[in-house]
C-alpha cells in the first residue's frame, strides 16, 4: 500500500503541472519529437530529390535499378526519465531542493508524453543504478512512476552518470527519448553521454541552485560535501574568497557545456530560483523551429 502523504503528493505535482503540459508543452511535443522514431514500411524506385542516403543497396543490385527505402512514423514514441538521486540534490536555499525540481520536472514530461500515448519509463541512479521501471503506456503507469519518485530513498550518495547511461544502453534497445535530470557533480562520462546520444535522442536537464554558484558575505560557513562528507570551514567576508568560489564553479559549468557541445547532446538549464516551466517552453520552442 502507497502511504496517503504520497499519493497526496502525486495528485498536488499533477495539479502543479497540469497548466504547463496544457499551455506549453503539450501543443509543441508532437512536432518537436515528430518522426524521430520510424519503422520500415517498403521499398519504391528511386526517384529524383530522394534522399541518396535512403537507398537500399541490396535491393538495388539484386534488380539492377536504384530503390529506396520508405519508413512511416511511428505514432508513438518511448521516453526515458534518468534521475539523479544522489545526495547533492537534497540541497536548496530558495523554495524546493535540486531533487524535488527534478521530480517535479520528471512528472511534466511524463504527463506530457501520455497526452501523446506514448511510453514512459523511469531510470533513478546515484552511484549506481536503483531504480528501473520499464517504458509502458496509461495514466495508471505514469502515477507508478510519479510515485516511485516520490517515494524512493536512495541507498547510495555519489554520482554515476556513466553507470546509469551503460545500464541504460543494456536495457533500452528501441530508440528513445531520454531526459538525463542531473547537477551533473561527476567526471568521466563523456563517452558514455556520445554513445548513448548516438542511439537515442538524448536530453540532458541540468538542475542547479544559485547558492551553488555565489556565496553570500556573511562570516564563517561550514561547507560540507554531501556525497563524499568532507567539510571545509570558509571566511565568506573576504571578497577574493567568494570571487575565487564564483570563478571555480564558473568554470566547472562551461566545462560541462563543452562536454555537452562535443557530444552533440541538447541541454536545458533549470535553476531552483526560478520556474523551471519557461526553459522548457523554450527549449521545446527551439526545436519545434529546428524540425
Amino acid at each position: 500500500m502507497v502511504p496517503k502523504e504520497i499519493l497526496d503528493k502525486v495528485r498536488l505535482i499533477e495539479i502543479r503541472t497540469r497548466s504547463a503540459v496544457n499551455d506549453l508543452l503539450a501543443g509543441e511535443y508532437h512536432s518537436v519529437f515528430k518522426g524521430r522514431g520510424v519503422e520500415f514500411a517498403e521499398v519504391r524506385e528511386y526517384q529524383v530529390g530522394d534522399d541518396v542516403r535512403s537507398i537500399d543497396w541490396n535491393v538495388t543490385a539484386r534488380v539492377g535499378a536504384p530503390f529506396v527505402k520508405i519508413y512511416d512514423e511511428e505514432r508513438e514514441l518511448t521516453v526515458m526519465l534518468v534521475v539523479d538521486a544522489s545526495a547533492s540534490g537534497a540541497f536548496g536555499s530558495v523554495r524546493q531542493m535540486k531533487g524535488e525540481v527534478g521530480v517535479e520536472i520528471s512528472a511534466l514530461l511524463a504527463f506530457a508524453a501520455i497526452r501523446n500515448n506514448d511510453r514512459v519509463g523511469l531510470l533513478i541512479f546515484t552511484d549506481t543504478v536503483e531504480v528501473f521501471v520499464p517504458p509502458k503506456k496509461g495514466r495508471r503507469h505514469v502515477l507508478r512512476v510519479i510515485r516511485e519518485l516520490l517515494y524512493f530513498r536512495p541507498r547510495g550518495t555519489g554520482t554515476s552518470v556513466r553507470g546509469a547511461l551503460e545500464y541504460l544502453a543494456r536495457v533500452l534497445h528501441r530508440r528513445s527519448v531520454v531526459f538525463l535530470i542531473s547537477d551533473f557533480l561527476d567526471q568521466g562520462f563523456e563517452r558514455s553521454l556520445q554513445l548513448v546520444g548516438l542511439r537515442h535522442d538524448l536530453i540532458a536537464v541540468t538542475v542547479c541552485d544559485p547558492r551553488e554558484k555565489q556565496l553570500p558575505d556573511v562570516g564563517f560557513i561550514d561547507l560540507r560535501d554531501p556525497e563524499t562528507g568532507e567539510r571545509v570551514l570558509v571566511d565568506t567576508r573576504h571578497a577574493d574568497v567568494r570571487r575565487l568560489f564564483a570563478a571555480r564553479r564558473q568554470r566547472d559549468e562551461d566545462r560541462r557545456r563543452s562536454l555537452l557541445r562535443r557530444a552533440g547532446v541538447d541541454a536545458i538549464e533549470i535553476d531552483t530560483a526560478r520556474s523551471y516551466v519557461e526553459p522548457l517552453a523554450a527549449f521545446f520552442r527551439a526545436r519545434a523551429r529546428r524540425y
